[in-house]
C-alpha cells in the first residue's frame, strides 16, 4: 500500500511540475513520519524515499536510530516547534531545521550546534493565532538579525497554509512567501542564500509546487491505508 501511495504522490508531483513548467528534480519530497511507526517508516524508505521528517524530538531520535544501521544516505528534517531546552538533544542529529522563528531559539542553536545548521525561517503568512512563525513583514529584519549567528544558514522560508483554505487562497498565500523568498535571495547574503521554499502538505502540495515550492512535506497521502 505504501509503495502504491508513493507512486500516486509521485505522479501528482510530476503533473504539477509539468503544469508549472518546472523540472521534476526541482522539488524534493519529504516523507513526514509523525503519525507512522518505525516499521512504516522503514517501508517508505524501502519504497525509495530518501528524505524523512519528524515534528517531535523523542520520535525523531527514535526513528532515526531505528533505521540508521541500514540507511546511511537518508536526509533528516525536523519540522516541528522546537523548545529551547531540547535543542541540544536534536540539533546535531538533523540535516534541515524547518521552524526557526525567534532570536532566542537562534541563540540556543548557535550555542549547541557543532556545525552550520541548514535552517528555514518559519513564516505565519496567514496570520493565524494557532500557527507558529513570524509575520511576513518581519522576515527581512529577522534575517538581518541572524547575521551574527555563524552556525545558522538560512536556506529558505517555510510556511503552512490554513487546513480549510480554498485553492485560490492557497495560491495567494504560497505566492506571497515566494515573493518574499525572492526578495531575500536577491540580496545575496552569504549566511542567508534563501534559495528554498518549504511549503505544501498532503492537502495542498500540488498548489505549492505550482507556486514554487522546492521542499514539500507529505505524510497522510503517503501513509494512508
Amino acid at each position: 500500500m505504501i509503495s502504491e501511495n508513493l507512486r500516486q504522490v509521485e505522479q501528482v508531483i510530476q503533473n504539477s511540475c509539468a503544469l508549472a513548467s518546472r523540472k521534476r528534480d526541482s522539488v524534493q519530497l519529504i516523507a513526514v513520519t509523525k503519525a507512522s511507526d518505525a516499521r512504516a517508516t522503514q517501508d517508505i524508505i524501502d519504497a525509495g524515499i530518501t528524505h524523512c521528517a519528524e515534528n517531535r524530538v523523542d520520535a525523531f531520535l527514535a526513528k532515526k536510530a531505528a533505521v540508521h544501521a541500514n540507511e546511511k544516505n537518508l536526509t533528516w528534517h525536523f519540522i516541528g516547534n522546537l523548545q529551547r531546552r531540547k535543542v541540544k538533544q536534536v540539533i546535531n542529529e538533523l540535516d534541515y531545521f524547518h521552524a526557526l522563528d525567534s532570536l532566542r531559539l537562534a541563540a540556543e542553536i548557535q550555542k549547541r550546534a557543532e556545525h552550520v545548521i541548514q535552517c528555514f525561517v518559519e513564516v505565519n503568512v496567514s496570520g493565524e493565532d494557532s500557527k507558529q512563525g513570524i509575520s511576513l513583514t518581519e522576515v527581512p529584519e529577522f534575517i538581518q538579525q541572524l547575521a551574527e549567528y555563524d552556525r545558522i544558514c538560512v536556506v529558505g522560508l517555510m510556511m503552512m497554509a490554513p487546513f480549510d483554505s480554498t485553492v485560490a487562497q492557497q495560491h495567494a498565500l504560497f505566492h506571497q512567501l515566494k515573493q518574499m523568498q525572492e526578495q531575500i535571495a536577491s540580496q545575496s547574503l552569504s549566511y542567508a542564500p534563501c534559495t528554498e521554499l518549504s511549503m505544501g502538505m498532503s492537502n495542498d502540495y500540488p498548489v505549492a509546487i505550482e507556486e514554487g515550492a522546492t521542499f514539500i512535506r507529505v505524510g497522510t497521502a503517503l501513509f494512508k491505508e
